[in-house]
């Protein structure tokens, strides 16, 4: 269900740059479909009794390959990272920090052929995975590092809204995950529909700054 998710989303692509770089030989779903088994090979139970998979992935090329894919890579690492995450989601993995898949060229490897080094990572300060998706599709990778929203440039996460205060709200990491809090904004923060002074986040909760809707995603 994940892998058939994916090859629609690679179909709406496949005009362009990414028509050239299927002529590689090589099929996008078939690091896809790696990238899954990697995980379900490597699975082992974290500290707190879940289950862990890697989320560090490198994905070595043959060198004519990792040329045909040079244009689409950012693209594609996003997609595979989408695949990586819904597999997960649908198994009940975790991880111990944010999704990451990078392609190299290894000269060793045979065109259409690669190899992928999976890796446990964990995220920076021991906070959890976790990212803010904008309901354009931008997805925002949370760290250590506070994470604002609000009108001013300097927020890393900006709203054209007037409905939201320059400095409106922050995502800050508590222990192995994150909370949300409202900074004295001039129209408040909800949480799922509920106006919050600070509110710890969890999976699939929906933040509304303005008429703003963010997501996150602990994975």
């Amino acid at each position: 269900m994940v892998l058939r998710a994916f090859e629609r989303r690679l179909e709406r692509l496949v005009d362009g740059a990414f028509a050239r770089a299927f002529r590689s030989g090589l099929r996008p779903v078939e690091l896809g479909r790696r990238l899954v088994r990697e995980m379900d090979d490597n699975r082992t139970v974290g500290v707190s009794g879940r289950t862990v998979v890697p989320n560090a992935f490198v994905i070595q090329l043959a060198p004519s390959d990792a040329a045909a894919f040079a244009e689409v890579e950012s693209a594609l690492a996003a997609e595979l990272c989408d695949a990586v995450r819904d597999h997960a989601r649908s198994e009940g993995y975790g991880f111990m920090g944010p999704i990451t898949v990078s392609l190299a060229a290894d000269p060793a490897q045979r065109p259409g052929t690669f190899v992928v080094d999976a890796r446990l990572r964990q995220g920076e300060g021991g906070a959890g995975p976790g990212s803010l998706v904008l309901e354009s599709g931008r997805r925002i990778a949370l760290g250590a590092a506070t994470t604002r929203i609000g009108r001013l440039p300097e927020c890393e996460v900006q709203l054209a809204d007037t409905n939201v205060s320059r400095v409106h709200a922050e995502v800050r990491a508590a222990g192995e995950g994150y909370l949300v809090v409202d900074l004295g904004s001039t129209n408040g923060t909800k949480v799922n529909g509920a106006r919050i002074g600070q509110h710890p986040l969890r999976d699939g909760d929906e933040i509304l700054v303005g008429v703003s809707k963010i997501v996150f995603q602990a994975s």
